[in-house]
């Protein structure tokens, strides 16, 4: 027996589980140009501070000198924990267009099997009013 098939649009987000919302959060916000924006400004700020410590202070001597290591740990360790949530988000994405297109298909379905009748009807009665002349 084949299940029947919601419309993905009327299923509400409280379905969602914590770790899809959070994902889907995530997913947005680190996908604007808000964060990009924000996160080319870090960079800039780390870079010029380093900078500016390596020149004005040769003895202390920058927080994290020129190759910048810590700043690759920091941006590697972001990285590694938005791609798995952004796959998510898409995963879960692709999940709700696979259901849009069952649903449109249910739908189609549904209505050539209705026009198929009518169609039918239309024989039946063009029949009728033909045998009638």
């Amino acid at each position: 027996m084949k299940k029947e098939v919601t419309n993905p649009s009327s299923i509400p987000n409280q379905t969602r589980t914590l770790g899809q919302r959070a994902a889907d959060n995530v997913t947005q916000w680190a996908g604007s140009w808000w964060f990009i924006l924000s996160f080319i400004t870090f960079l800039a700020i780390w870079m010029s501070l380093n900078a500016y410590f390596l020149v004005a202070y040769s003895k202390g001597g920058p927080f994290d000198p020129y190759p910048f290591i810590l700043l690759n740990l920091v941006i590697s360790v972001l990285t590694a924990i938005q791609a798995p949530m952004i796959l998510m988000s898409q995963n879960r994405a692709g999940e709700i267009d696979r259901q849009r297109a069952e649903y449109a298909y249910n739908i189609d379905l549904k209505a050539e099997k209705e026009i198929e009748h009518i169609q039918k009807q239309l024989d039946n009665m063009e029949k009728i009013l033909l045998r009638k002349k």
